[in-house]
């Protein structure tokens, strides 16, 4: 089996201003150092990526935007290009986070147009895909997985999504508390991989992570660690503190 090299991602929302993302950022960095296990991002608001990018430079630590627009320039008010983001000194970006999708209309055409924009300008796309609590009662669970995969990456090749991470977050778990259990969000990662395998082959979905994002705490990061198809978090709330991020990031798979 293809050994992947974790993500731990934290998405910091509309949390902080540009001087407390700094302090936070300066302080996960001395954290962090020895962690070598796996890869890190933080993802914090616009206002405050150059900010951050000035203290995690040079560190573990690589740097995320929550969101972009699929157009290079124009007069698309409120708006954030990849190259802004390039610019800014990011290295992934988070598209289609279920908070966008409820809130801000995000499709999964739009997903893949930003898809689209990342890739083009070197950026490595974390697309996430889950289900409501509604739709996981109702058995609705895969055919949802099914159609947010399938239209967000359509018209792709292999080629074009070398740098592609998926990020499965059942939305009935964020900001609620409520946690998949491992075997759960397993079952859930082996079909994504077995669908990305229908879709670009063995090889390619041996090799790409898929993320859990659901109410990831330090005291539940091991074991979900430990299943097969789980290749890191997505982490909302536990990563404002430097402390408990750096908990989450350090963490150690229960045999």
């Amino acid at each position: 089996m293809e050994t992947r090299t974790p993500l731990i991602a934290g998405n910091w929302k509309m949390y902080k201003t540009a001087a407390e993302a700094r302090e936070t950022a300066a302080q996960l960095v001395n954290l962090v150092t020895d962690a070598d296990g796996a890869d890190i991002m933080i993802a914090p608001a616009f206002t405050a990526l150059e900010s951050v990018f000035m203290v995690i430079s040079g560190s573990r630590v690589s740097m995320g935007a929550q969101d972009l627009f699929w157009e290079k320039e124009g007069a698309y008010t409120g708006q954030i290009s990849a190259e802004m983001l390039v610019a800014a000194g990011c290295q992934y970006v988070i598209i289609g986070h279920s908070e966008r999708r409820q809130y801000f209309g995000e499709t999964d055409d739009t997903v893949n147009k930003k898809i689209g924009a990342a890739i083009e300008a070197g950026l490595k796309p974390v697309v996430c895909v889950g289900e409501t609590e509604h739709e996981r009662e109702s058995g609705q669970t895969f055919s949802v997985l099914d159609k947010q995969v399938k239209m967000g990456l359509k018209g792709y090749f292999v080629e074009d999504l070398s740098d592609l991470v998926i990020a499965y977050e059942p939305v009935w778990a964020i900001g609620t508390g409520k946690t998949a259990t491992e075997e759960q969000a397993q079952e859930v990662h082996h079909y994504i991989r077995s669908l990305i395998e229908d879709l670009y082959g063995n090889a390619f979905s041996e090799s790409m992570r898929i993320l859990y994002g659901g109410s990831v705490k330090p005291a539940n990061i091991s074991a979900l660690m430990a299943m097969a198809d789980i290749d890191g978090a997505l982490v909302g709330g536990a990563s404002l503190d430097s402390e408990s991020f750096s908990r989450i990031v350090h963490f150690k798979i229960k045999k």
